[in-house]
């Protein structure tokens, strides 16, 4: 579940957000819309832990994350949140297995090779494990960043623009699958997106909108 309240963040030198308050059961879909600049992926990151807010309190799964100190919210972090970025942020000097075998080593615990092949299995791609980033095309890149972000069954998955350059088959391809493997895993989704093609094939989500330039 996530529960937000009062939640603002202020940058260095900027102006700050405020963002309206969200409330998201335990295995919800909620997809957080706006334009460019309105905040989106800094909303995600304040659920992450990857940003402190300014104001407000943000509850995860059960956690309120600004209350952790920052080693124990990186090992929370990597047991609980399943973050599929915009960016896919897969390290080109490690292989696709080595690649999901470091969320073990964030999360503190010992690396399942047999749960990263299960993973990857799961979505088509165990055939990559060996192979860099860099030879994958843009959907097996996409499915090893899901198979990530799924790999120890998170509470929540966050995803950013997950469609934001696909065309339309890819795009409700991505959707589905990203959808599918959440419900398997009983998690919270939240897709932050200002593709108005998600809202159609998720027609069930609840909507959180986002407004650019809200002050803090």
């Amino acid at each position: 579940m996530i529960q937000t309240d009062g939640l603002a963040w202020q940058p260095p030198g900027g102006a700050g957000l405020r963002f309206p308050d969200a409330a998201v059961p335990q295995g919800g879909t909620l997809l957080l819309r706006g334009p460019s600049g309105s905040g989106k992926s800094t909303w995600l990151a304040l659920l992450a832990g990857l940003l402190t807010p300014a104001a407000g309190r943000a509850v995860v799964a059960g956690q309120a994350v600004g209350e952790l100190a920052p080693a124990a919210r990186d090992a929370w972090r990597a047991r609980t949140i399943g973050f599929l970025p915009q960016r896919l942020l897969l390290s080109p000097a490690l292989s696709v297995a080595d690649n999901l075998a470091l969320v073990y080593f964030a999360s503190g615990l010992p690396v399942d090779a047999a749960t990263i092949h299960h993973t990857l299995a799961a979505l088509g791609v165990a055939h990559l494990a060996p192979r860099r980033p860099a030879s994958l095309s843009g959907g097996e890149a996409q499915r090893v960043a899901l198979a990530r972000a799924l790999l120890l069954r998170p509470q929540v998955v966050l995803a950013d623009e997950p469609t934001a350059s696909l065309d339309d088959g890819a795009c409700d391809a991505a959707l589905g699958l990203l959808s599918e493997r959440a419900q398997r895993a009983g998690a919270t989704l939240v897709i932050a997106t200002h593709d108005a093609r998600v809202a159609r094939a998720l027609p069930a989500a609840a909507v959180l909108n986002l407004s650019p330039g809200a002050p803090a």
